[in-house]
């Protein structure tokens, strides 16, 4: 198991909404399987694996992580209890870094020369916005939410004060009386 998948509490998958172009979808799902993605989807894509590996999915994530094709927001079905999460340059989302992840969580990004489908945004339980000035390609948007959900829910040392400074070793975990539910 990967460092990542091996400290963060719950699950995560993330998908596409369409696709302008397979070798993003390949980077991000290559991505996906580096932070520990348990599924991978396209929602009203067509994604040929072979298309994304031409120097996208070096690793063939689609092989080792599932991978669910979805022609319409309809049709797609989601784990019990798993929120899904709209990635859209949208004024009313909230800015990424003042998000709190679900520990069950799907990601869906739209494709790069439109945005999500109306359908979409009213399955989505939250929409986040990456703060930037423009909109990132598909595959860069995905890493950054991806590194932010590890960074938030993983368990790791905290940040030096001074910039350079060596980190705070990580505190031993502790672990809490065994409780008992009836």
């Amino acid at each position: 198991m990967s460092r990542i998948g091996a400290v963060m509490k719950g699950y995560f998958g993330i998908g596409v909404e369409g696709l302008s172009k397979p070798l993003n979808a390949g980077n991000l799902f290559r991505s996906a399987q580096a932070f520990g993605a348990s599924f991978l989807f396209t929602v009203g894509a067509s994604y040929a694996e072979g298309a994304g590996r031409g120097g996208g999915d070096t690793s063939h994530a689609p092989g080792r992580v599932p991978l669910y094709a979805f022609p319409d927001a309809g049709a797609m079905v989601l784990p019990r209890g798993c929120a899904l999460v709209g990635v859209e340059l949208l004024d009313e989302a909230v800015d990424l870094p003042s998000f709190r992840h679900p520990a069950r969580a799907a990601y869906i990004l739209g494709p790069e020369r439109d945005s999500l489908s109306g359908p979409v945004l009213e399955r989505c339980s939250h929409v986040v916005r990456i703060p930037t000035s423009f909109c990132v390609n598909v595959a860069m948007a995905g890493a950054i939410v991806m590194y932010d959900r590890a960074t938030t829910l993983g368990r790791f040392a905290p940040r030096p004060l001074r910039p350079g400074g060596p980190p705070e070793p990580l505190p031993p975990h502790v672990h809490g009386k065994t409780r008992r539910r009836a």
